[in-house]
């Protein structure tokens, strides 16, 4: 007896989000038509998927057997749709990505005019937990994210690595040297963003395995606001290279941390059975050509 390819397509989604609710999010979908779906393949063909209803679901080994096929199925139905081009690519389309960092939404977003001028672009903006739970809600189509947790259901496209610089007054004495070691932090006033930033994480980490503490710290949360106190002459501050903009009013400098390297990881998310698409495709293109100068 053939299977349905929609209670198929059901079952998949429902295997790979460990529910039935963030399936049909995921498929746009009502969640009793999902169930209803499954319940219909499991009776059509005798099996049950789903050890129980109960959330997280947990695959019977029948269960088991057919979502490595369905992995397998839909992977190629996303081949055929990319050589094909069925699949609804960016040129004249709408891409929503969602970021936790300005600096590289702001290029992917100008690279992807530049490619696809008449593409419509939404951008939605978040931390890496907020972009990361859009994604899996599929409320947006691709994300940005530093240091994402890493889950099976989506696929990563390493995008840049930042390292840590040290923000002065440009009149700071520590200025005319070419990198700032971070033991020179103990005699100054640290400016420093809202608790949970990764910014300020990975600066109290290295502070830290360095056993250094500044003279004083003051909190000032958004980069804008450190930017104009380090301009006032307020303290200094840490910032990843990419969060650098140029200023006529501010010296950046490499963050010397000895032998210990702290780099932030930015990737390009997408759910991992839409990798192959055209509009992923092209996404990665520009991510790589984005990554390409730092090697």
């Amino acid at each position: 007896m053939a299977a349905n390819h929609q209670h198929l397509r059901a079952f998949h989604a429902i295997a790979v989000e460990g529910g039935v609710s963030r399936a049909a999010r995921r498929l746009n979908v009502s969640q009793p038509t999902l169930s209803q779906q499954l319940k219909s393949l499991e009776a059509r063909h005798g099996v049950t998927l789903f050890e129980s209803r109960k959330t997280p679901l947990r695959l019977t080994a029948a269960g088991r057997d057919l979502f490595a096929l369905t992995q397998k199925l839909f992977a190629t139905a996303g081949d055929i749709d990319a050589l094909l081009g069925e699949s609804a690519g960016v040129a004249g389309g709408t891409l929503r990505l969602g970021s936790d960092h300005p600096h590289y939404a702001a290029r992917l977003v100008q690279m992807v005019h530049r490619d696809h001028p008449l593409a419509d672009v939404q951008v939605r903006m978040g931390n890496a937990r907020d972009v990361m739970r859009w994604l899996g809600d599929a409320q947006i189509d691709a994300a940005i994210a530093s240091d994402p947790p890493g889950d099976g259901s989506f696929s990563y496209e390493p995008l840049a690595s930042d390292g840590l610089s040290c923000a002065l007054p440009h009149d700071h004495p520590l200025a005319a040297h070419a990198t700032v070691p971070i033991q020179a932090i103990a005699a100054e006033t640290l400016l420093l963003r809202e608790t949970g930033s990764k910014t300020r994480t990975f600066t109290e980490r290295a502070m830290a395995d360095a056993d250094v503490a500044p003279r004083w710290s003051i909190e000032l949360q958004s980069r804008e606001t450190i930017r104009e106190g380090i301009a006032l002459g307020l303290g200094v501050s840490v910032f990843f290279t990419s969060e650098c903009p140029p200023d006529p009013r501010i010296a950046y400098r490499p963050l010397d941390t000895g032998e210990l390297a702290y780099a932030l990881q930015t990737y390009l998310v997408c759910q991992t059975e839409r990798r192959r698409s055209p509009l992923m495709r092209a996404l990665q293109a520009i991510a790589a050509e984005i990554r390409a100068p730092q090697g």
